[in-house]
């Protein structure tokens, strides 16, 4: 028999205030089309504690007490699943009858009073994070295999005393992520699921960032952006056209930009940027003939956030009814949703 550590009362709660989709993976509910993926997830907590407060001895930067860091982490968990299904609705901004692409579920919560688990690496100064530690003390297979779990989320810390990665993945499919892709640092079970390391010293924002760069890595890969020539990049549908991007990283052409460029970004992390641009954020095809706006940042109130929430709402989602060479775009939220499954079907971002 599996035993758990058994939940607070605070955790507890939270998991009955989640809609709670204990289902088939990938599977969609009665009156759901197909196209609805359900991501259950698996949240462990580390809480390391000197008497009542987080020991900042052990997290390097964060030293506030146990309940209100308890609170913070509970709280931000439930934003980070709402932001994550509003923003798998296509076009929302346009349709405010858009359905989403994604259900999170949040199935489970451990909390352990304890440091993360530490790796030594060669390379580092520091540890790294111990992913393989992690999921045998929640006994991940049993979650993944069994119970349909496709996101693990782990709240944290990074302080300079421990090395993280945003996001690390494992399956019958391989590693593809945010990370340096080592095929040994997370078990593979028979079905992919993804670790998302998040920083309680940090906000949503940083986190959803996570998920920007996880859905990024995914689109680049079924796009093939790693077997192309550097300089072909520009003529890649997701880099190069939704992007608008290149070998640079830079905003060559004003399109729906990535994580770190919004359409009118000069440099990394350029959210604030009041110039203007023409942009087919809004209105993009494939085929470049889509309506531009004049646009900057105030479309997105100038912070990362709305941002990331504008861009994941225009990538190609639900009914999206976009072709590209006479053929019609695939829901892109499938590569997130049910990965195993587009796999296994040879799925590519153009429906062949």
């Amino acid at each position: 028999m599996r035993k758990f550590k058994k939940l607070s009362f605070h955790a507890t709660a939270l998991l009955l205030g989640m809609s709670l989709i204990l289902c088939v993976p990938g599977a969609a509910n009665a009156g759901e089309d197909e196209t609805t993926y359900h991501v259950p997830v698996v949240v462990a907590n580390f809480f390391p504690l000197k008497e009542s407060n987080i020991n900042i001895d052990v997290t390097g930067d964060w030293g506030k007490s146990l309940a209100f860091t308890r609170a913070k982490t509970d709280s931000l968990s439930k934003e980070i699943v709402k932001t994550l299904e509003n923003g798998s609705k296509y076009r929302f901004y346009k349709n405010p009858e858009a359905e989403p692409s994604l259900k999170y579920s949040i199935v489970k919560i451990f909390e352990f009073l304890e440091p993360l688990p530490t790796v030594k690496k060669a390379f580092r100064k520091v540890p790294y994070t111990d992913y393989n530690a992690i999921m045998k003390k929640i006994d991940a297979r049993y979650w993944v295999e069994e119970r349909g779990v496709k996101e693990i989320w782990i709240w944290g810390y990074h302080g300079g005393v421990v090395h993280l990665w945003e996001s690390n993945m494992a399956g019958p499919f391989g590693d593809v992520s945010n990370s340096n892709r080592d095929p040994d640092d997370l078990p593979v079970f028979a079905h992919t699921y993804t670790v998302y390391h998040y920083n309680y010293q940090r906000g949503q924002s940083e986190a959803i960032e996570d998920h920007i760069h996880q859905i990024e890595a995914v689109l680049n890969f079924i796009d093939d952006r790693d077997n192309t020539p550097k300089n072909k990049w520009d003529k890649l549908l997701f880099w190069g056209k939704f992007v608008g991007s290149d070998r640079t990283h830079k905003i060559i052409r004003p399109g729906c930009g990535w994580a770190h460029y919004p359409p009118n970004g000069e440099r990394d992390y350029d959210w604030a940027n009041p110039r203007y641009v023409e942009t087919d954020l809004e209105d993009w095809k494939p085929d470049g003939s889509g309506q531009k706006k004049r646009m900057n940042c105030e479309r997105w109130n100038c912070n990362s956030l709305d941002w990331f929430t504008l861009w994941m709402q225009s990538i190609p989602g639900k009914e999206n009814q976009l072709s590209y060479q006479g053929k019609p775009l695939t829901n892109w939220w499938i590569f997130i949703g049910d990965f195993d499954a587009a796999m296994k079907q040879g799925l590519k971002l153009i429906n062949k």
